[in-house]
């Protein structure tokens, strides 16, 4: 009966056979047992209490569009700004940004400790007018800017605001995406710059402002692809990112915000999988246990707020260093493997990101895949083709319940943030990663193509987008400017108004954007936070 009227809830709407040209008989946008002359009454599987498991709507994101994202970024904010400028130009309606690893790790490109690594793997952002170059000329109230910012989220979001207020765009038409799980950043990201309770209570803080000052911003995505990419099974990959969205959830409410305002504005990210029975199992099982989470442990009333609304990214571990060319097939296997399962947003890495930033024509031949696939093939077409298959039902439950087992564990120990200081997550990716690895040179039903098995001759290596080398020294002169022309005591005296805040329990983000626009620099910033809060070091670095 549910999916009756789901069907007449979209008008019984039908698409073609297979085929860009939609030949062949007619099938509807939404089909369940009935159709296939099954009795409805048997289509529970189907379902997570009220919320569907099939997909976030009915319609499971079919007849729509899919948002596709290759990395874009590196050198300075001037040679960035003039890529971006040429993607909006050609109709771009999304703007992808990385960051270097000094902004990431919040040092700024002149510290000696990160010396020679400016501009290398993003851009280098040091101050608000690094972020003014970064959009200059790009119309920031007609673009979606996706920030893959880690642990500097906050103030990096901040000068992004400052910059569009400059423009003179106010802060409520400012649209956009942060990436920055600062959990996922403790168990495997490697640049998580303070402990995960101080991390956390920023992220809470970070939402608050947001939702006050930035409406039309996502800030709390939380991330599973790296936990994928560093060795993570599938049942591993679900368990701890949901165990970290509980974590988010849990401080949400103990700030005192409403959980079903905050659960719906939540987002989620996995690893792209290689398999089609996989991905649309995973998929299942992250709604269906979100679902029972929500409802049932933090007893949410809205059942929008329950809703798993995740993205895909095409990573994992599939992309290779080794014969990376293969890639550009591993991604047309991935893309119809990952949209069956009801996802709207697949983030496309071009083939030679396992080795290099890629050049602007390998990037643009990761959105056209993306386009292809939404535009030109079936998976886009029907909601939840594969409803019904019992090797895909089977594959969930048994899949579900290693997720809730893990799931499990990891409250046992207190939670995700209690169980990152105990090590427990990195150490059963770590497990699983050499399990991974064992299997990959086992042979041919295990290995990657020119990895493990089917080894030819080495092709020629990708052309990368490299950072001009001079970059570090431009970015140090830049410094030296902003820091003269800059009033210090008005920096200064927002730093400690910032400081007193992070040893309080006010919003730190508020006193945080007073000294941006006066001058500090991401390195002053964060390390103000590390003389209050410390540094992250790693369980078994200790």
């Amino acid at each position: 009966m549910r999916w009756a009227c789901a069907r007449r809830a979209f008008g019984g709407g039908s698409v073609g056979g297979v085929g860009a040209g939609g030949f062949g008989p007619s099938v509807g946008l939404v089909c369940g047992p009935g159709d296939a002359g099954v009795p409805e009454s048997d289509e529970e599987a189907g379902h997570a209490g009220c919320v569907l498991s099939r997909g976030a709507c009915p319609l499971a994101g079919r007849g729509r569009s899919r948002a596709v994202w290759p990395g874009e970024g590196v050198g300075s904010a001037v040679e960035a700004n003039a890529r971006y400028r040429r993607l909006v130009a050609r109709g771009a309606r999304g703007v992808p940004v990385g960051f270097d690893l000094p902004t990431l790790t919040g040092r700024d490109s002149d510290d000696p400790l990160v010396r020679g690594e400016a501009g290398r793997r993003g851009v280098a952002v040091d101050s608000v007018d690094d972020m003014r170059v970064l959009f200059g000329g790009i119309p920031l109230e007609r673009v979606f800017v996706s920030m893959a910012a880690g642990a500097p989220a906050a103030l990096l979001l901040l000068m992004y605001q400052l910059a569009g207020e400059e423009q003179g765009v106010p802060a409520g038409r400012l649209t956009g995406m942060v990436r920055h799980d600062v959990l996922e950043e403790c168990i495997v990201g490697g640049t998580c710059i303070f402990p995960p309770e101080p991390s956390l209570r920023l992220a809470v803080d970070l939402f608050g402002y947001s939702r006050a000052e930035l409406p039309g911003w996502g800030v709390v995505p939380v991330s599973g692809w790296r936990m994928a990419q560093a060795g993570a099974s599938p049942a591993q990959e679900v368990a701890f990112t949901l165990a970290d969205g509980i974590e988010y959830v849990r401080a949400a409410v103990a700030a005192g915000m409403d959980v079903d305002d905050f659960a719906s504005r939540l987002s989620f990210l996995f690893a792209a999988p290689a398999a089609v029975s996989e991905g649309v199992a995973k998929a299942r099982v992250a709604r269906r246990v979100w679902a029972r989470v929500l409802r049932e442990r933090f007893g949410t009333g809205d059942p929008a707020s329950r809703v798993l609304r995740a993205g895909l990214y095409r990573a994992g571990m599939r992309p290779a260093v080794r014969q990376p060319r293969v890639n550009r097939t591993r991604g047309r296997v991935q893309g119809p493997a990952a949209l069956p399962g009801g996802i709207r947003l697949l983030c496309a890495d071009p083939f030679g990101e396992a080795v290099v930033l890629p050049a602007g024509k390998d990037t643009r031949l990761a959105s056209r895949m993306g386009r292809v696939l939404r535009g030109e093939r079936d998976v886009s077409t029907r909601a939840d083709p594969f409803a019904g298959s019992y090797a895909v039902e089977r594959l969930a439950d048994a899949m579900e319940a290693a997720v809730l087992e893990l799931m499990g564990e990891v409250e046992g120990l207190g939670g995700a943030v209690a169980a990152i200081g105990q090590g427990f997550q990195r150490d059963e990716i770590g497990r699983g990663a050499y399990r991974l690895e064992r299997g990959r040179g086992a042979g041919e039903e295990h290995g990657l193509a020119g990895v493990g098995c089917s080894r030819f001759e080495e092709e020629g290596r990708c052309g990368p987008l490299c950072a001009d080398p001079p970059v570090g020294v431009r970015q140090a002169e830049r410094l030296a400017k902003v820091r003269a022309w800059r009033c210090g005591d008005r920096v200064g005296q927002a730093l400690v108004a910032m400081r007193g805040a992070a040893r309080g329990e006010g919003n730190v983000l508020y006193p945080m954007k007073d000294a941006l626009a006066a001058g500090a620099t991401v390195g002053e910033v964060c390390g103000t936070l590390r003389e209050v809060w410390g540094t992250y070091v790693p369980s078994g670095a200790r």
